[in-house]
């Protein structure tokens, strides 16, 4: 299986290029957004990739093989991504929350077909290699524990159910994959700003923060 680097170009967090994926993968991508996992073929992601059967094995071994390498792209972008943000925003706990809402919105709204179906089809993966995979969910999960449970014991939150306030913010941002829209009303930079305001009310932040960015 091979190994991608995340599509971050010059410490932007907030950009996304279409390129970065290779060819393959971002076949593989199409067809597991339109079909699902199961319901595509080996043959249908060759002919998306303009490849013969044989050509695309040459590449790779399997559709699972595929299916893995997609999501751990996905999962590892995210991770990167958020990684920036969280040192690029400022120290209090209320822009550490800002940025990683703002992070997570963009990137489940311009990366959507990606987030989507590394979501949906986390429970395509062999039980074996899950945990791996699971792992990088839960960090991101953690990351946003981090900051709320910092908020809280310094005084810029209050927050009564921290774990269910952390579970969801992070269920509205996920969320996005499934009904955002490029054409619809909001750029993604629009709703991040609206999602930071409702991600601030959910944790009790002292200050409300702008609903716009």
């Amino acid at each position: 299986m091979e190994d991608f680097q995340p599509s971050i170009e010059d410490g932007n967090w907030r950009a996304f290029y279409d390129t970065v994926m290779p060819p393959i993968l971002r076949a593989a991508l199409s067809c597991f957004a339109d079909k699902g996992f199961h319901g595509t073929s080996i043959r249908q992601i060759a002919d998306r990739a303009g490849l013969s059967v044989p050509g695309l094995y040459h590449h790779w071994k399997s559709k699972y093989d595929l299916l893995l390498a997609v999501i751990r792209y996905a999962m590892t972008d995210l991770a990167a991504r958020s990684d920036l943000a969280e040192e690029q925003a400022g120290a209090s706990s209320a822009e550490q929350l800002d940025a990683y809402v703002e992070c997570m919105v963009l990137f489940h709204a311009k990366n959507q077909q990606l987030a989507f179906v590394a979501a949906s089809e986390l429970r395509s993966i062999h039980p074996d290699d899950r945990p791996d995979y699971v792992a990088l969910r839960d960090a991101q999960h953690a990351r946003l524990s981090r900051i709320v449970q910092r908020g809280a014991a310094d005084g810029e939150f209050s927050v009564p159910y921290p774990r269910e306030a952390v579970t969801a913010v992070i269920s509205m941002c996920t969320g996005i994959s499934q009904w955002y829209r490029a054409d619809g009303p909001l750029r993604p930079e629009q709703l991040a700003g609206r999602f930071r305001h409702i991600a601030r009310g959910a944790v009790g932040a002292v200050r409300s923060g702008s609903a716009e960015p």
